[in-house]
C-alpha cells in the first residue's frame, strides 16, 4: 500500500522538558513539565499512584485533587514519584529530538477512517480513528519485523501490537517507549520474548505466561467464574464455578459458599475451590439466574 497524499499542515512535535516540583493545595507532591502536570495521589488504601493533568496554568500550590485524573501506575514513595517525573521529562526531550510529524491523511484503516496520523519515518505511520488506532507499515518495513512477531497484515493495533513496531525500529522511539514495548511483548508474547532474549521468564515476569500456567495447573479444578455477597449467609460469598473456569453456557457449573475474607485474597487469574473445605451449596441463591433454575 502506498502512502496516501498528505492533507493539511504538518506539525512537528516539540516541547520544553523543564521540570518544576511543588506541593498541591491538598498537600500531595506535584510537578509540571511544560503543559503536563503529574501528581502523586493517595488511593483509599493509602497507597500512592501517579495521576496527570494537562494545560493548567495555575501555580502548583493551587492545584487540588479534582484537577488530576487517570491512574498511571503505583508509586511506593515520593522518591519513586520524582523518578517518574524525570523519566517523563527525558521522554519529552527525546520525543522532541525524534521529529515525528503529525498530519492528516485520507486513509482507511482496520478501525475506520483515519482522523489523525503521525509519521515516524518513511513507511511507518500511526493512525488514529474515532474509536481506535494503530501503525501501518509498508511492505518493506513489515519484512523487517521478526518472524516471531510479524503479522501477515501490515497493521499493528495500538493496545499491544504497537510494541512490535517499537521493538523492530527502536531508533524511532524514546527510551521510555522502548521500555514499555519490552514490557508489553514480555507480557503479551512471552515465547517470542524468550526467543529474542535467549532466556526463560520466571514466574511473575509475564502475565500471559503466568495465566497459561494457572490454566494448565487448574484445568481439572473448580474455578470461580461469578461471585456475589450472600444475603442468606453472613460473611460468605456465593460463587459459581466450572472446571478450569470455562466460560461456556454448556459447561457443568456448581455453586459454593466461600468465606468473604478468603475470597478477597483471590489471585489475578481466579479463585480455585478447595473441595475439602468448600462444600457444594444448593440453598437459596442471590444469583437471579439460579433463582430461576430452582423455580
Amino acid at each position: 500500500m502506498s502512502m496516501p497524499d498528505l492533507q493539511c499542515d504538518r506539525v512537528p512535535i516539540t516541547g520544553d522538558a523543564t521540570v518544576e516540583f511543588g506541593a498541591s493545595a491538598d498537600g500531595f507532591p506535584v510537578a509540571r513539565i511544560a503543559d503536563t502536570l503529574l501528581a502523586m495521589v493517595l488511593a483509599r488504601d493509602g497507597a500512592g499512584f501517579l495521576a496527570s493533568a494537562f494545560c493548567l496554568t495555575r501555580p502548583l500550590s493551587e492545584m487540588t485533587r479534582d484537577d488530576f485524573h487517570g491512574h498511571e501506575g503505583r508509586l511506593e514513595d515520593e522518591a519513586a514519584f520524582r523518578a517518574r517525573v524525570f523519566e517523563t521529562a527525558q521522554h519529552k526531550r527525546e520525543l522532541s529530538a525524534l521529529g515525528r510529524i503529525q498530519t492528516r491523511m485520507a486513509a482507511n484503516t482496520p478501525w475506520g477512517q483515519s482522523q489523525f496520523a503521525t509519521i515516524y519515518a518513511e513507511g511507518i505511520v500511526s493512525h488514529m480513528t474515532a474509536g481506535h488506532g494503530g501503525f501501518h507499515l509498508s511492505a518493506e518495513r513489515n519484512l523487517r519485523v521478526s518472524s516471531l512477531l510479524r503479522k501477515s497484515s501490515p497493521w499493528y493495533e495500538e493496545d499491544a501490537e504497537w510494541a512490535i513496531v517499537a521493538h523492530t525500529f527502536p531508533d524511532l522511539f524514546t527510551a521510555y517507549e522502548r521500555k514499555c514495548a519490552d514490557d508489553t511483548i514480555r507480557n503479551s508474547w512471552p515465547s517470542a520474548w524468550e526467543a529474542i532474549h535467549g532466556r526463560e521468564l520466571a514466574p511473575g515476569q509475564s502475565w500471559t505466561k503466568d495465566r497459561d500456567a494457572f490454566e494448565r495447573r487448574h484445568a481439572g479444578d473448580w474455578v470461580v467464574i461469578s461471585a456475589i455477597f450472600s444475603t442468606y449467609h453472613a460473611d460468605m460469598t456465593e460463587v459459581v464455578a466450572t472446571r478450569g473456569g470455562m466460560q461456556d453456557h454448556r459447561a457443568d457449573d456448581r455453586r459454593f459458599l466461600v468465606p468473604s475474607g478468603e475470597y478477597a485474597t483471590r489471585g489475578p487469574f481466579g479463585f480455585v475451590i478447595d473441595e475439602q473445605r468448600h462444600a457444594v451449596y444448593d440453598g437459596p441463591s442471590d444469583f437471579i439466574g439460579w433463582r430461576q433454575r430452582r423455580t
